[in-house]
């Protein structure tokens, strides 16, 4: 299977060459990477087109974007660029960050996933921070859920969920769009990628309050919307998320903001979120 690999990368110097090390080293190497230097000040672009230079499947993209460092937006229109610099002749497209070391069995594994089970839209592993010397799981999401830093899309699927919307949120988007095409999501606990830089480093205010509005592009509602709010806040261990991120919501709904998803598709993921709620009440009791 054809693999093409597109990576945003703004100011990863310190982590890059590792994330292109571990691409390089794959037992079954990618088809094609595509780096995204969104205007990167550090690094970076010496250190991706020495990349380029050895290896002819890895080439370097250089973009100007905003200047905003904002979940969701930037880093999708940087992955979008960089898409469009490609060709159709892949069967797997991945988006993947630039502070990511994976297995060198990462991708091999996740071609298996793809080739046994034709039902399979997603498939991934898990990211892993270093906490006092070990690794350990960086507990930010569901077990069935692909972090947004390692995605990998059958080609098919791609196009049923009309690529990755630009807005923060995609990474949840995609996977319950993907469901609505009646794709599977494949995660495989055995692969543990290193996250050398952990989620939400450089968020700020802005970044929390477009939480909120993710909520309500994905039509979730005010109750769907405070239970998921509320999770969030808990994980994150600061329940003054819980206050931004309903703000966000309703600065949204009062803004009469774009949905991101049909009415169908806000219908049926309203159904598969109650689904799930009602599902984990039925366990706990």
């Amino acid at each position: 299977m054809n693999f093409y690999i597109v990576i945003p990368c703004h100011n990863e110097a310190t982590f890059i060459k590792q994330t292109l090390d571990s691409l390089v080293r794959q037992t079954v190497l990618p088809k094609k990477v595509v780096v995204v230097n969104d205007q990167s000040t550090d690094e970076s672009g010496a250190i991706i087109s020495a990349f380029a230079k050895a290896h002819s499947f890895i080439h370097l993209l250089d973009i100007t974007s905003s200047d905003a460092h904002l979940p969701g937006s930037k880093v999708i229109q940087a992955f979008q660029k960089g898409y469009q610099t490609l060709d159709e002749d892949y069967d797997i497209i991945c988006k993947f960050d630039a502070d990511l070391i994976f297995p060198s069995n990462y991708i091999e594994t996740i071609t298996a996933h793809f080739k046994n089970n034709p039902t399979v839209g997603m498939a991934g592993g898990f990211c892993y921070i270093e906490k006092e010397g070990s690794w350990v799981l960086e507990n930010l999401t569901n077990k069935d859920h692909i972090r947004g830093a390692l995605k990998a899309y059958r080609k098919k699927c791609f196009k049923d969920i009309n690529g990755l919307k630009a807005a923060m949120g995609w990474d949840t988007i995609d996977e319950l769009l993907a469901k609505y095409h009646q794709w599977e999501i494949k995660t495989d606990p055995s692969l543990h990628i290193k996250h050398l830089k952990p989620t939400g480093n450089t968020y700020n205010k802005t970044a929390q309050f477009k939480q909120g509005e993710a909520f309500y592009g994905m039509r979730y509602g005010f109750i769907l919307t405070f239970i998921a709010s509320a999770k969030l806040a808990k994980r994150k261990e600061n329940i003054k998320l819980l206050g931004d991120y309903l703000r966000g919501y309703w600065r949204a709904k009062r803004a009469k903001k774009e949905y991101l998803v049909s009415k169908e598709e806000g219908k049926f993921i309203r159904h598969i979120r109650w689904k799930g709620i009602k599902s984990k009440l039925r366990g706990n009791s």
